[in-house]
């Protein structure tokens, strides 16, 4: 885990978080344990957001499957159709001013940018090995996530970017824009400890 933002920008986002509420973004690859920050932080009193449900919502709109290919497909083609924020620009609509948020799964570079427009906002970086991760995926047996180990690495890898356009998934970009990084590379007890010191530095 290290700390990236600088000592000046940290007294900004302290300033505007007492001022407007904070606003914590989470970005990383699939199953690297982004849903153990928004848990700890929810505890807190944040409120949480998701651009995946947001996704989902938006499927089950149009009687879509709900399966992770479709809905990747489904959040690239409405980018392209209306900006690369656009998914983040549907979750400003529903933030209230004075409340602290925690924003998760950020998945394109346009959608930091949109975030980034509000003062309060720190970007947070979750990653873990990829083996670990495709054992977590299996575990889990979320609705939306192949079963098959070839059919995992092919989502991730599109996750992360391979072969994806500029409005479409890029989790390895947005991570490289983080302001916090945190490893999650050994037990579920050190990864809270560890988002638990994220949590205190930022002072929430």
């Amino acid at each position: 885990m290290y700390l990236k933002v600088g000592f000046e920008l940290h007294k900004l986002f302290i300033a505007a978080r007492d001022e407007e509420g904070m606003i914590i973004g989470v970005t990383g690859p699939i199953a690297s344990g982004k849903s153990v920050l928004a848990e700890l932080l929810m505890a807190k009193g944040f409120l949480r957001l998701t651009l995946s449900e947001e996704v989902r919502e938006e499927a089950k709109k149009r009687g879509l499957p709900i399966e992770r290919r479709a809905l990747q497909d489904l959040g690239n083609q409405l980018r392209k159709e209306f900006g690369k924020g656009y998914w983040a620009e549907r979750l400003l609509i529903k933030m209230q001013p004075g409340k602290n948020y925690v924003i998760e799964g950020i998945r394109n570079p346009g959608e930091v940018e949109t975030l980034r427009k509000l003062p309060s906002f720190i970007l947070i970086g979750i990653s873990a090995p990829v083996e670990d991760r495709l054992e977590w995926i299996l575990a889990r047996n979320k609705d939306s996530d192949p079963k098959t180990r070839e059919g995992i690495l092919a989502i991730d890898a599109r996750d992360r970017g391979v072969g994806e356009g500029s409005e479409g998934q890029q989790s390895d970009a947005c991570y490289a824009l983080a302001d916090f990084y945190i490893l999650n590379n050994t037990t579920l007890e050190d990864l809270r400890e560890k988002v638990a010191q994220v949590v205190q530095e930022l002072g929430c």
